[in-house]
């Protein structure tokens, strides 16, 4: 039976038995019932040859503009409509293939991508010979060899390795982001079997966990070797494949991201909705007024137009429901059917100019930003929250080691003389426990991946490990004498000067650090812990822990990473016990999570402190340059960090988050220790809301993440809406925050509160690892730093450092909102100037349903006419230079913040603007053409088309405010164009056409004079409003942006009053909500 949820939630069973190399039991040993399970195939493409079609049709179709041209069109084909099918189904073929071209290329590069995984070679074990296949064709049994650099196929159970101690390095930064190494061993019974011959006869089955997507919940994580991590440093491996292809953790980790939808594109939608109700409106009018008509003696039939008798007798109800669709298809056009393929080409053309920015190119790593995803590109000139990892974001997650504390004395690595040093027992027990407490190999080759090199000049060896923090460490103890390289081995050990050499018993990971339990020559036997003070000081009985604990604070409070160390001596007895206990809850397949944290919380008990260590993290340049600038932007700005809250805060000082006139109020476990959680908010409360408006103090909050689950902890009387909303209310009025001590989906929780708050903000996320990515998604823009590939797999954006964020935000994405915007206006306003006159006319048609406009220009009116020089123009414009946005950031939210310019205010002036410019060319041509109109040149068809797409390239002319040589050259070329087109349409005979309304109609207009002073003065008179309009705002209201020249001060102190105005009237009825709710 295959197993059909791959996610572990298997009803049927919770475990699963693997025979090694297929080695089943014979037939009537015991009850066995063989398994079938997927091929070792990796599936991401979302169509296949077959299914393309259908699919994407599908798809495009279930976006309403789309479908609603496909029912135009279905109309236009079953009833006698008033303009051919074609109008409306030329631009939505147009519209579907173009889309269709893009998501099938993209969706062939995946397939591209899957085929070259799928057919990687993999060499495994058949009849004890080693034989080389294809890695689709692996099955769940295979035993794989696996070998240096090379990346694991499937998830492999760890059999055994060409290292002697049974051990292997990975580095899994296409998992979890990580690119540091990760040590693993081989299953302790196997570990011995070095050749195929060995392996192949290894009778030896195996019982697992079913498909779990959790990384961290292998069934062992020192033996599991997950798809997608690589080998390094260690010749070749054994191991037999457990789960494959679509079961594998990398492919139940390709979750599909939430779709995430801008603020632009729902007003879209929204404005949409109104012009399809508009369009309804309209035909409902025509059609009854065509009716009321028709009711008047002789208008029904005139004597032109007689009517048959199967005519007369139709259903007036068919018949008026048909004249409803009939007007529905000629007004059909006010819908803009090419803005959505528009509005996808600006976004995927647009997203290059991030991608193309060599200022945000780096050097040092040789990469650029990387653009995952263009859909949300204006939605980084609306952003109001940043929220930002410390950790490798903020810092450069490069560690040197500056000092240790042991037994209450400082040891600094460069103040001392490592000759002079004469170490007592618990010092060098401190200095033993660093050597032996990591994970770190060592590699006599500089090509070998490791971040750091030995500072040992004379030998070329190169340090491996799984934390950074381990390889400044040890460096640090290194400089002290105090750590030595045992290049034949690899291995980082104890320097024979000392006098004794420590064998290593197997390690085991615990909750606070590694440890390893030493056995020294007399046969005691050491415990030692390392790790962070908080882990470490509730398990001490013994030792300096004042003066360690007073270290650790200043230390903390100077920005310093802080570790501590630990040991107990353990009794042979005990160590038997110790070691059966944790036996016993690695191999559990229930609750292994849990067993191992009880078996640990029973051995890490009455230690003894040894001391603590101090390791540097340095910022990243110009990092508090960056959070500077997007303070004054507007942006807050939230550091969302796993680290204890002393070294938080003072990384935040360091990086200007937070100021020395800041004022810091807390919500934390140590004080909820002597408040409730009531008491607190209360009080945090009144400091912030009750703070006048003008001498209102610079507030910054920290809080950790055991005081924010009780606040998003429901409370007895099952609410939780009066903490949170408190807590909401302080956020909004500090200037930062900082959350310490915050887990990963604690970060993702953060951001969600903002993110559904009453005022819906914008949020953006940047981390650069595994932990990550919960907020990542979370967030309507999710930014990636420079480690790992899950993250950045889930991220919209990568950039390379942290101050490449800066430009990102206040330049790209204050251009990316102002062109969308103004895109989106201008294609509702010049769909409503051309097509208004339509419904103009047929009061002077009788109701008719008689066309305006040729059928050739309904057709190529957006998709060829107009729809280039607005794609330039949101391409290219610039209403301010680059340089003046970031020299002064407080531009980025100046009239453009809460989506400003989607406004329905905005949306109702282009709208109105268009019904004026329709009236003013519909009229005029009526009076300047009256005696024309009724005569059979028709050049009010051949000219009124013409007069609206000059006035849409001058309208766009008059709001560009950056000229270039493609500007001129694609406004007036496209003119140019209308003018070639009307002329081949009109002055030759097409042998495909069985009439021609427009043959010489537009010659003959242009050999009118009054036509061209038509032309120029409606033009000049349609214009008139918007240029007004444009005049008076620069007056009355100058803007920044068009008068460089004006301080930001006095731009911006008429909007400060005004917001501290309604501000303070704010926390006034907030105040009074508050206490009703504490009540």
């Amino acid at each position: 039976c295959f197993p059909r949820e791959c996610a572990g939630e298997e009803d049927w069973v919770d475990s699963r038995t693997v025979y090694v190399g297929h080695r089943e039991p014979p037939p009537g040993t015991e009850a066995y019932i063989p398994q079938r399970y997927p091929d070792n195939r990796i599936v991401s493409a979302k169509y296949t040859f077959w299914n393309f079609i259908p699919k994407n049709l599908f798809e495009q179709f279930r976006r309403i503009a789309n479908f609603y041209f496909l029912i135009i069109f279905l109309v236009q084909l079953i009833i006698d409509t008033p303009t051919s099918p074609v109008t409306s189904g030329l631009p939505l073929f147009f519209v579907i293939t173009v889309t269709a071209i893009k998501q099938g290329y993209e969706d062939w590069l995946r397939h591209k991508a899957d085929s070259a995984m799928n057919q990687c070679p993999v060499h495994f074990i058949q009849h004890g010979k080693l034989v080389r296949k294809q890695s689709r064709k692996l099955r769940v049994g295979d035993v794989v060899m696996v070998k240096e650099d090379e990346t694991f196929p499937c998830d492999l159970i760890f059999l055994s390795s060409s290292r002697a101690d049974g051990t292997c390095h990975v580095t899994t930064a296409s998992l979890d982001g990580e690119s540091s190494h990760k040590t693993h061993y081989a299953v302790q019974d196997t570990k011995g079997f070095h050749s195929e011959q060995d392996i192949a006869g290894l009778p030896a089955p195996i019982e697992c966990d079913q498909p779990q997507p959790d990384l961290y919940k292998p069934l062992g994580s020192e033996n599991l070797l997950l798809r997608g991590a690589t080998l390094k440093n260690t010749e070749k491996i054994f191991g037999v494949a457990v789960y494959t292809g679509m079961e594998t953790k990398m492919a139940l980790n390709y979750q599909s991201k939430s779709q995430k939808r801008s603020a632009v594109e729902k007003s879209m939608n929204a404005f949409l909705v109104v012009y399809l109700c508009i369009l309804v409106s309209k035909a409902l009018i025509n059609t009854a007024l065509k009716y009321a008509w028709q009711s008047e003696p002789f208008q029904d039939e005139p004597w032109y137009n007689r009517k048959t008798e199967a005519e007369r007798q139709r259903n007036l109800f068919l018949r008026a429901f048909t004249d409803f669709l009939a007007f529905m298809v000629l007004f059909n056009y006010i819908i803009p059917v090419s803005m959505y393929v528009t509005v996808e080409m600006q976004k995927f053309l647009g997203s290059y100019f991030i991608t193309w920015d060599q200022e945000m190119f780096d050097e040092e790593t040789g990469e650029g930003p990387l653009v995952n995803t263009s859909d949300l590109n204006e939605e980084l000139g609306q952003v109001e929250y940043v929220f930002t990892d410390k950790t490798g974001t903020l810092t450069e997650n490069n560690m040197e080691f500056r000092e240790c504390c042991v037994e209450g004395h400082v040891y600094v690595p460069h103040a001392v003389s490592v000759g002079l040093l004469h170490f007592q027992e618990r010092e060098e027990l401190f200095f033993r426990a660093l050597c032996l407490c990591h994970t770190i190999q060592v590699k006599d080759d500089d090509e070998v991946d490791g971040p750091r090199k030995s500072p040992d000049s004379g030998k070329r060896c190169v340090y491996i490990s799984s934390s950074p923090d381990e390889v400044a460490l040890v460096e640090g103890i290194q400089r002290y004498g105090g750590c030595g390289v045992d290049p034949p081995g690899g291995v980082l050990g104890l320097p024979c000067a000392w006098g004794v050499t420590w064998g290593q018993r197997p390690s085991s990971h615990c909750l606070c650090a590694r440890r390893w339990i030493p056995l020294d020559p007399g046969g005691q036997i050491y415990l030692f812990c390392k790790g962070a003070d908080s882990s470490i000081f509730p398990r001490v009985i013994e030792g300096k822990v004042e003066q360690i604990q007073s270290r650790v604070e200043h230390n903390a409070v100077e920005g310093l990473r802080t570790l501590c160390v630990a040991y107990k001596r353990l009794e042979p007895q005990a160590y038997a016990g110790i070691c059966g206990l944790l036996q016993d809850a690695k191999v559990a397949l229930q609750d292994r999570e849990k067993k191992l944290a009880e078996a640990y919380e029973q051995i890490e008990t009455d230690l003894i402190l040894l001391g603590a260590t101090a390791v540097e993290d340095r910022l990243q340049e110009k990092a508090a340059d960056t959070i500077e600038a997007l303070q004054k932007a507007g942006i807050k700005v939230w550091v969302l960090t796993g680290d204890k809250m002393e070294t938080a805060a003072a990384t935040c000082y360091a990086c200007k988050l937070f100021r020395r006139t800041t004022r810091l109020l807390e919500l934390t476990t140590k004080r909820l220790e002597e408040q409730s959680l009531h008491d607190v908010l209360f009080e945090l409360s009144k400091t912030v809301l009750r703070s006048s408006a003008t001498d209102a103090p610079d507030f910054g909050l920290i809080i950790d993440g055991a005081a924010l689950s009780l606040v998003m902890k429901p409370r007895e009387d099952g609410s939780s809406g009066n903490y949170r909303e408190l807590f909401l209310e302080v956020c909004r009025n500090c200037s930062a925050v900082l959350c310490c001590r915050m887990a990963p989906l604690q970060k993702a929780q953060i951001v969600k509160l903002i993110k559904f708050s009453k005022e819906h903000p914008i949020t953006l996320a940047i981390g650069d690892g595994a932990n990550d990515v919960s907020m990542i998604l979370e967030a309507h823009v999710g930014v990636i730093g420079k480690e790992g590939r899950q993250a950045a797999r889930n991220s919209d954006y990568a950039i390379p450092k942290f101050k490449h964020l800066k430009k990102m935000l206040l330049v790209h994405g204050h251009f990316y909102y102002i062109r969308i915007s103004e895109l989106v206006q201008y294609f509702f306003y010049k769909n409503v100037c051309f097509i208004f006159p339509q419904f103009l006319y047929q009061f002077f048609c009788g109701f008719s349903q008689q066309t305006l406009y040729d059928t050739a220009y309904l057709t190529l009116y957006n998709i060829s006419f107009t729809s280039l020089p607005i794609l330039l123009y949101s391409l290219m414009e610039q209403h301010v230079g680059v340089d003046a946005l970031r020299r002064d950031p407080t531009l980025y939210r100046y009239h453009i913040a809460k989506n400003a310019l989607l406004r329905w205010r905005v949306f109702v002036y282009w709208t109105l603007l268009g019904l004026f410019n329709a009236l003013v060319f519909f009229f005029g041509a009526y009076f300047v053409f009256e005696t024309t109109t009724v005569s059979s040149s028709g050049q009010v068809t051949a000219w009124a088309p013409g007069s609206r797409a000059c006035l849409s390239f001058l309208q766009l002319a008059l709001d560009t405010h950056y000229w270039t040589w493609i500007n001129h050259f694609v406004i007036w070329g496209s003119l140019l164009f209308y003018i070639v087109f009307s002329l081949l349409w009109g002055g030759v005979i097409w042998p495909f056409l069985s009439y021609q309304r427009m043959y010489y109609v537009f010659i003959q207009m242009l050999s009118s004079g009054p036509a061209w002073l038509a032309i120029v003065l409606l033009v000049t008179v349609s214009l008139l409003p918007d240029v007004l309009k444009k005049v008076l705002c620069r007056q009355l209201w100058p803007s920044h942006a068009r008068c460089p020249g004006l301080r930001p001060e006095q731009l911006v102190s008429w909007n400060q009053e005004k917001t501290e105005r309604q501000s303070q009237c704010r926390r006034q009825m907030i105040w009074g909500k508050s206490r009703q709710g504490l009540n």
